[in-house]
């Protein structure tokens, strides 16, 4: 096992490795930016050392700066979080060619489903269903129109490269196909420093599944179920529940069979999630692969059992998988809902300075935040600031026991979507579990995509 794990990353999922690691008996490192000197993270950890200013790319982003910090702390493995560089195939390979541990899949399983559309071309020789669409990587928008026009409209533009619904563009019909094209180049190539392009057919009533799996190096993996991720907006995820209200025994069975077959496809090993869309047949198509902890992971924790950060480690530590596909068992329900610095009325950021802070607890009550009162939320970063988490018996009274968990959580100073989830949750629609990933469009008065 490690002696001491320098965590690549900032805010709650930092604090969370820290935990995984002082439950293994493991020191960590906390890197931060020099906005971030006060942070919690940084508080927590055993060590501590600054990596650059304010701006990611010139600290959590910085390679150099990092495997630097990590050397100078002397750590054994590194581990990336989720965002900055933990899908970044050029950062795990430079963590290997120093002797350090990346504390995920090896780089070319990262570099593979980091390439989205050659992601799809694979797993369509290997028999996986993919979303209809085009399997090239496009730069020139004639060709991509005439894909586009292939396939049929609507259609999504998707950054080859990308992730965390970066990059991504709704296109109803022809008319809009341009000016979505250009948008998608500009935020793919802003994002991940890559400006291709692939498209796909869009499915106006579809849901988002996920399939957390997790595997060893000696090829045996498991998978933990599912996770609803169709509450979303801008195609990033506000509410996600595990199991999901309409995958039935039959549907999670052939689901999970298909996350493994990717998973063994691409020789995957550590955690990781394999995304789907589900249509209103039952039939699932295969979207991408992240190859990272989710943010989400806490509800599929709450249903299992199972610690997946601490398995995480594990693994890349050498050991093997400690159970097999019958030992993972689904009990009760779990809701999560991203508390975001954002503004729900247009769904833009809210940075600012905390001024009050009471997060909720009690009996199946989680809470994953690096918030505190006068912390400053700055614009440089994601507008992550908490996520609860509640598990119940059953959906019902999960989604009830979230309710009491929103109302008991205050946080003044900066703008939040707490209301907002407040309404969700109260809508009979979202209660019978009838949505789509087009449903929080009936709430917002801007477009989600």
């Amino acid at each position: 096992m490690f002696k001491k794990v320098l965590i690549a990353n900032r805010g709650e999922i930092a604090l969370r490795v820290i935990r995984a690691c002082r439950a293994l008996d493991i020191q960590s490192v906390a890197i931060y930016s020099q906005a971030d000197a006060d942070a919690l993270h940084v508080r927590f950890a055993d060590q501590s050392i600054c990596v650059g200013p304010a701006e990611a790319v010139l600290s959590y982003r910085n390679i150099p700066n990092i495997l630097s910090a990590a050397e100078m702390t002397r750590a054994d493995a590194i581990h990336p979080g989720y965002g900055f560089l933990a899908e970044n195939a050029q950062f795990a390979e430079a963590c290997e060619s120093t002797g350090m541990v990346f504390i995920g899949p090896h780089p070319e399983a990262i570099h593979l489903m980091g390439d989205k559309a050659n992601a799809r071309r694979i797993l369509t020789r290997k028999k996986i269903r993919v979303i209809p669409g085009g399997d090239g990587r496009l730069t020139n928008e004639e060709e991509a129109r005439a894909r586009a026009e292939e396939i049929g409209y609507p259609v999504v533009i998707k950054a080859a490269a990308g992730g965390g619904g970066r990059g991504i563009r709704m296109v109803p019909t022809a008319a809009d196909f341009s000016a979505a094209f250009k948008a998608a180049r500009v935020e793919a190539q802003g994002t991940f420093g890559d400006g291709g392009v692939y498209l796909e057919k869009y499915f106006t009533a579809a849901r988002h599944i996920e399939v957390q799996i997790v595997a060893d190096r000696k090829g045996r993996a498991v998978h933990f179920g599912e996770r609803d991720c169709s509450i979303q907006r801008r195609h990033q995820k506000l509410i996600e529940e595990a199991p999901s209200p309409v995958v039935d025994a039959s549907i999670r069975k052939a689901i999970g069979k298909t996350a493994l077959a990717v998973t063994e496809a691409v020789g995957y090993t550590s955690a990781g999630t394999v995304e789907f869309l589900l249509d209103t047949d039952g039939r699932f198509y295969f979207m991408e692969m992240n190859t990272r902890i989710q943010v989400e992971h806490p509800i599929t924790e709450m249903v299992t059992g199972i610690d997946l950060v601490q398995a995480q480690i594990r693994l890349a530590a050498g050991e093997m998988l400690p159970w097999k596909q019958s030992d993972i068992r689904l009990t009760g329900h779990s809701i999560e809902c991203r508390i975001n610095a954002e503004n729900p009325d247009d769904w833009m950021p809210s940075p600012g300075c905390i001024t009050a802070l009471h997060l909720p607890g009690g009996p199946g009550v989680r809470v994953d935040s690096a918030a505190f009162s006068g912390w400053a939320v700055t614009p440089y970063y994601d507008s992550l600031i908490a996520k609860i988490i509640v598990h119940a018996p059953d959906r019902a009274q999960a989604i009830a026991k979230m309710d009491c968990a929103l109302r008991e959580t205050t946080i003044e100073g900066i703008k939040t979507p707490i209301a907002f989830y407040r309404q969700v949750l109260a809508d009979p629609d979202f209660v019978r579990g009838d949505y789509s990933i087009r449903y929080i469009d009936r709430f917002s008065p801007t477009p989600s995509a």
